[in-house]
């Protein structure tokens, strides 16, 4: 199996999105029975759908798929989480395939499929279905302030493994990626890759996380510190930097959104660890960011420093820092009627039957149920 891969081509294979079909899209908008600029900013989500569809009307947004990636990181073990280092991953795997997480909740209010892509989570490769596991190159990783997460190869495995994910999700028709992570300890290493890139120190990435008081935010602001000493020497080098300061999890989802551009697949980031990605990816090749749009803001430093250089502006600003991609799916109702207003009637779905509803079952009294009845 090759194991290398050519960074430098995607500078050339990721094409800018189709400035003709927003044009027609943004005529089309002044062609509607409403006021200027009536509809706000979903205008803008539908001149950009036009753009990344290649065509206007749009298509309406049918095939939406929440893509989760997963890893364990060894700074978990520091403490920097109010999450258990020890199978707290796996933990929210199981809550998402069993449908019982949020995400799989909201996935399925909204008519989207979710798929997990373990890549290093920290558990028996048997505790998940070979649809989940199949692409895993290891089993938790390397503390990255004292050592590399990954070896170089492994880092390109996982980074061609993202690529593949991409080809899969462009060949099965999927029209709207919501991308998310699960992992605990991820958001110190997004931190660590944000602050690498952007040049700022420890205490201006390092961000609450899942929730953590000042002890905690201490000890993972040292962590951020210390990895961040490691990180720099390899800036110059995208794959080195992900093997020594990230994961495999932030491998292969770089290496998914820069494919996802190739493919000409859009995407929705969601927190702080695909902001980061995004950064990276932004290195690689500088127009990829225009086939992706932010899902919200979730407060954490480094994401805001990510998206300003990454000139994206959140869709949302709901703070919603728990990852899982639910911050980016909550945005996908809006893209979704952007789609559709802007869209042939005649293609928009509809509802051809409401079942009735079936009839309450009676509750019985209070009475009743002290026996006085």
């Amino acid at each position: 199996m090759d194991t290398t891969v050519d960074l430098d081509t995607f500078s050339s294979l990721v094409e800018r999105p189709d400035d003709s079909a927003r044009r027609a899209a943004e005529e089309r908008w002044q062609q509607l029975d409403k006021p200027r600029a009536g509809l706000g900013q979903l205008e803008e989500l539908g001149s950009w759908l036009a753009s990344v569809q290649g065509r206007s009307p749009v298509r309406p947004l049918t095939a939406a798929k929440v893509l989760l990636f997963a890893g364990d990181h060894g700074v978990a073990s520091l403490g920097v989480s109010r999450l258990p280092a020890e199978g707290g991953t796996a933990q929210r795997v199981h809550a998402v395939l069993d449908g019982t997480a949020p995400v799989a909740v909201l996935a399925r209010r909204y008519g989207a499929e979710v798929r997990v892509v373990d890549l290093a989570v920290d558990a028996a490769p048997e505790e998940f279905p070979d649809e989940v596991v199949r692409h895993r190159v290891r089993r938790g990783s390397g503390r990255i302030d004292v050592e590399s997460a990954l070896t170089l190869e492994e880092a390109t495995r996982a980074f061609r493994a993202g690529m593949a994910v991409a080809d899969e999700e462009a060949d099965a028709g999927t029209d709207v990626v919501v991308l998310g992570d699960l992992g605990v300890g991820s958001t110190t290493v997004a931190a660590v890759l944000i602050g690498a890139l952007c040049g700022t120190d420890a205490a201006a990435v390092t961000g609450r996380g899942s929730g953590i008081d000042d002890r905690v935010w201490m000890v993972k602001c040292a962590t951020v510190r210390d990895s961040l000493r490691r990180a720099r020497p390899v800036l110059g080098d995208q794959l080195a930097l992900l093997a020594a300061t990230g994961g495999a999890d932030f491998a292969a989802i770089t290496g998914f959104l820069l494919q996802s551009a190739v493919r000409k697949l859009p995407v929705v980031l969601d927190g702080v660890v695909s902001a980061a990605c995004a950064l990276v990816a932004q290195r690689i090749a500088f127009r990829a960011p225009e086939w992706w749009r932010a899902g919200q803001s979730t407060g954490e430093p480094a994401q805001a420093k990510a998206y300003d250089r990454l000139t994206l502006t959140p869709l949302q600003g709901l703070d919603v820092s728990m990852g899982e991609g639910v911050g980016a799916l909550l945005a996908l109702p809006l893209l979704q009627a952007a789609a559709d207003t802007l869209a042939e009637p005649s293609a928009v779905p509809t509802v051809t039957q409401v079942a009735t509803p079936k009839e309450p079952p009676r509750l019985p009294s209070a009475a009743e149920l002290l026996g006085r009845v």
